[in-house]
C-alpha cells in the first residue's frame, strides 16, 4: 500500500467508514491479481498484473471500484529485448510509490516457472494525469540466478530508497536505489529464502514502522495462480536493520528456514490462498481467490494493526 500526498486526511475518512481490523466493504470491479493500491488527491487506485498493467479506481474512499484502463496500450520494445520469450502485453506485479516529487511504477516480465525475467520502471508526475515515461530496465535474470520479479520500493527511516525483489530462485533480495535515476545501485543482499526449490517464496513487501522501530518484511509462500487449488500464504518477519537479519515471532532467523517467516494470513472460507500483498504502515492489500466466483482473483484490503508485542495483525 503506498499513500500519496493527501493520505492522512483520507485515511481518517476510511477509518470512520469501516471498523478497524475489518475487511473493507468494496463493491464494483474488484478483479485484481498481484495488487498494489495508491491514494492520490482523494482517489484510490489499484494496479494489477495483466494486459498493460490494469488500473482500478475508486472515487469514494475505496468503497466502489471501477476498471479505469491500463498503463501501457502497446508493448515496449525493451520487454522482448530483455525477456526474449515474451510476447504481447502481459505484465506482472506492479509496485508504485511517490518519492522525490514523482510517482514511480516498478513492474516485471517473466516466463512462468522460470528465472528468465526482468524488472522495469516507468514514472509520471501523478497517477491522475498519466503520461507514463519509460525509465528503462532495472535488472535481468536467467535460470541460474536470482529471479528479477516482484519489485518493491521501500523508503528507509532516513528517507533513502531501496528496492526488494525476488522469488525461490535465490530468495528475496534488497539493494540501494539511486535517488535520481531510481535504478538499483550497490550490493545485492539476500534477506530471506526458504530451504529447497520445492518451497516457493516471492512478492516481498517491506515497511518501516516508526512506533515499533522495526522493518517488517511480508512475503508470499507456496503456490499461486491455479485458482481454488492455489496454496498461497502470507508470512511476516522483522529486523532492526533494513538488510537484516530478519527474525520470525520465535526469534529465529528466516533465511533457509521452512517457512521464511511467521504465518500471517492463509485466507478464509470464501477467499482462498491470499497473497502477493502490498503493505503500508496502516493498510494491507492482497488478492484472494473467490470461492463464490469459481476462483476469480479479487482485491482485498484491511486496516493494518499491531499487537502489544509489535507484530502486525488485522
Amino acid at each position: 500500500m503506498h499513500l500519496g500526498k493527501s493520505s492522512l486526511l483520507l485515511l481518517s475518512t476510511v477509518f470512520a467508514k469501516s471498523a478497524l481490523g475489518a475487511f473493507w466493504n468494496m463493491t464494483g470491479y474488484t478483479y485484481c491479481h498481484d495488487p498494489v493500491v495508491y491514494e492520490e488527491e482523494g482517489r484510490w487506485y489499484g494496479f494489477c498484473t495483466g494486459d498493460g498493467i490494469q488500473i482500478l479506481k475508486s472515487e469514494d474512499g475505496g468503497k466502489e471500484w471501477e476498471l479505469a484502463g491500463q498503463v501501457f496500450d502497446e508493448p515496449l520494445k525493451i520487454w522482448a529485448e530483455n525477456v526474449p520469450p515474451h510476447r504481447g502485453l502481459n505484465v506482472w506485479a506492479p509496485d508504485i510509490e511517490y518519492y522525490n516529487g514523482r510517482v514511480w511504477l516498478y513492474y516485471s516480465i517473466s516466463t512462468f516457472n522460470s528465472g528468465t525475467s526482468a524488472m522495469f520502471l516507468a514514472s509520471a508526475d501523478s497517477v491522475g494525469t498519466g503520461s507514463w515515461r519509460d525509465d528503462g530496465v532495472i535488472l535481468t535474470s536467467s535460470d541460474d540466478e536470482y529471479n528479477a520479479i516482484d519489485p518493491n520500493l521501500v523508503i528507509d527511516k532516513s528517507g533513502d530508497p531501496w528496492l526488494s525483489w525476488g522469488s525461490h530462485w535465490g530468495g528475496l533480495m534488497i539493494a540501494r536505489v539511486d535517488p535520481e535515476t531510481m535504478h538499483i545501485t550497490g550490493e545485492h543482499t539476500v534477506i530471506t529464502r526458504r530451504s529447497g526449490i520445492e518451497n516457493p517464496i516471492e512478492a516481498p513487501s517491506l515497511i518501516y514502522n516508526k512506533e515499533h522501530d522495526y522493518y517488517y518484511l511480508f512475503a508470499s509462500i507456496d503456490y499461486c495462480c491455479v485458482g481454488l487449488d492455489s496454496t498461497y500464504k502470507m508470512i511476516v518477519s522483522r529486523s532492526k536493520d533494513i538488510t537484516g537479519p530478519y527474525l520470525d515471532k520465535e526469534g529465529n532467523p528466516v533465511i533457509d528456514s521452512k517457512n521464511g517467516g511467521s504465518i500471517f494470513d492463509t485466507g478464509n472460507e470464501r477467499y482462498v490462498a491470499v497473497g502477493h500483498q502490498d503493505v503500508d504502515d496502516k493498510v494491507i492489500a492482497r488478492h484472494g481467490y473467490d470461492a463464490e466466483e469459481n476462483g476469480a482473483s479479487k482485491l482485498l484490503i484491511n486496516d493494518l494493526l499491531f499487537d502489544e508485542d509489535g507484530w502486525p495483525t488485522y
